[in-house]
């Protein structure tokens, strides 16, 4: 006979549970819950589990009840951790709303950030940092961020109001709007959410955090998530857990930021830092795409503290999970916080490197190597040059390697047209978007002009073996028509990604591959073993 689930798993260092399982909390939980076992600094957190998503989305009436009860139990213990209270005048508790299925679905399932601001609490932040640009700041993302998840309020609306507000006062970026901006800004915000979103933000931060949790219950039905589970092999995951988490604000003032770091380069499989970082923004600016974030150096010239308190425990987490890690964190006033950690998605080329590297290290050994290596297409990780040399007419940042020459498409349905017709397909967008999913299945390289390595839809594309370029500058799709570098760029155009140097050339070009250089040892392994 077995006991039913709790409402809600504490993730902290003194948790009861002697082992939190991907199973049930969701491996974003379960990975909050391992790290703060190894002592790294981690928010306080809790879960509701992923056995309620089911209920909550076949039957939300009769599943409210316990939704409720699991939160208001998690609520009551991060208060007495942070010693803050939820919408507090004086000194809010404000929190981060994720969620986490068993495996890894990077980008597909939705996020509702700094939950429990409002009118008044906005007012107990800035008394409580001193700093009123920063509270602004963080109100109209929530705001932003409620009104899109929740209440299904175009984004595009918000980010056409953040445009004007950036040319009206002058600035180079949202970076640089101050706070008396920013509070006007999110008097418009306000304005628009309560147009254009299905329902309007509660002013009890409860409600805002019960209407979280169902959201991001929901989004496991979304057409992105189904799609990607379809693509994985994954229809047999029984739900996404929530994970409910005090929130550190990256952006808090230049001495703050929020990146990604991967122990390893998911790339190449080279053995160096591979990080991705904004100053002064939250985690969902670099993952997003919308921004081309700084990598490693900068963040050892800027934070060279929290730096090597990274890498040290980067380094830590590969050693005691014995595989790649794919770190977000965020440092808050230069103070460093590890927000959550999976195994590495990765290009099938930095998959065999990887492998062969860490069975030399003597971190795994070969019968788990070769497991890990079972579905990993070799034809994708043989290396690859372009027969013929060709002047490029643009370059972008590499964020998957190979080579790859197809037909531009500027949207999913073109893309899976061209496809449809035997063409190979470069699925060329603004930025790399999760939403894209189905055009990503089809094509064979994606080309962006903003977004870094470590947006979510760029790992994605690396895991799918897909050639992939961000932050391209010389890309402009707002042009009529489009352009790449001085060149036109049309639908259907021919265009050939280089995903080594980050180069983009136009026409078609022949390619030559050649097979990896760990094939051997590898093979070598496989024959041992059958032996």
């Amino acid at each position: 006979m077995t006991s039913d689930p709790p409402k809600m798993v504490w993730l902290g260092r003194d948790a009861a549970e002697e082992t939190v399982t991907a199973e049930l909390v969701g491996a974003k939980a379960a990975g909050i819950w391992r790290m703060a076992r190894l002592g790294l600094r981690t928010p306080a957190a809790f879960a509701l589990p992923t056995t309620l998503c089911a209920a909550a989305n076949a039957r939300p009436k009769a599943a409210a009840s316990l939704v409720a009860d699991g939160l208001r139990e998690g609520m009551a213990r991060l208060e007495a951790e942070t010693r803050r209270r939820f919408g507090d005048v004086r000194a809010p508790l404000v929190v981060s709303v994720r969620s986490g299925a068993a495996r890894s679905m990077p980008g597909m399932l939705s996020t509702v950030l700094n939950v429990g601001l409002g009118p008044e609490a906005v007012h107990g932040l800035i008394r409580l940092s001193g700093n009123p640009r920063f509270a602004w700041d963080s109100y109209r993302r929530f705001i932003e961020s409620y009104a899109t998840v929740v209440g299904q309020a175009p984004a595009n609306a918000f980010a056409g109001a953040l445009a004007d507000m950036v040319r009206a006062e002058s600035a180079a970026d949202e970076s640089e709007l101050d706070g008396e901006a920013l509070e006007r800004l999110c008097a418009i915000f306000g304005d628009i959410a309560a147009a254009q979103a299905t329902r309007p933000i509660p002013l009890d931060p409860m409600d805002q955090l019960s209407e979280a949790a169902r959201a991001v219950f929901r989004s496991w039905e979304s057409r992105k998530a189904r799609e990607y589970r379809r693509l994985n092999g994954l229809e047999g995951l029984s739900g996404t857990a929530v994970t409910v988490q005090a929130m550190v604000f990256g952006n808090d003032g230049r001495r703050s930021g929020s990146g990604v770091a991967f122990t390893r380069n998911p790339a190449t499989g080279e053995k160096a830092p591979y990080v991705d970082f904004l100053f002064d923004a939250q985690g969902e600016d670099v993952v997003s795409g919308r921004r081309t974030p700084l990598e490693a150096a900068a963040v050892a010239a800027g934070l060279p503290e929290a730096f090597a308190e990274l890498v040290q425990g980067a380094g830590q987490l590969e050693r005691a999970l014995g595989d790649v890690q794919d770190i977000e964190f965020t440092i808050e006033d230069g103070v460093l916080f590890f927000l959550q950690m999976r195994a590495a998605k990765r290009a099938p080329k930095a998959a065999l490197r990887i492998a062969v590297d860490l069975v030399h290290e003597g971190v795994i050994d070969r019968k788990t190597a070769l497991a890990r290596l079972a579905e990993v297409d070799i034809a994708q990780a043989a290396s690859s040059r372009f027969a013929e040399p060709a002047e490029p007419v643009a370059s972008g940042i590499a964020a998957a390697p190979g080579m790859a020459s197809g037909r531009a498409a500027f949207d999913n349905a073109s893309a899976k047209q061209l496809a449809a017709e035997g063409a190979p397909v470069v699925l060329v967008r603004r930025e790399p978007a999760t939403e894209d999913i189905e055009g990503f299945a089809v094509a064979k390289a994606i080309l962006t002009a903003c977004g870094g390595r470590t947006a979510h839809a760029a790992v994605v594309a690396r895991q799918m073996g897909k050639v992939c370029i961000v932050g391209c500058q010389g890309l402009d799709l707002e042009a009529a028509p489009a352009r790449l570098g001085a060149r036109p760029l049309h639908q259907g155009d021919w265009i050939s990604l280089d995903g080594d140097t980050g180069e983009v050339t136009l026409g078609r070009r022949t390619i030559v591959t050649e097979p990896p250089s760990e094939l051997a040892e590898i093979s070598a392994w496989r024959s041992e073993t059958v032996a």
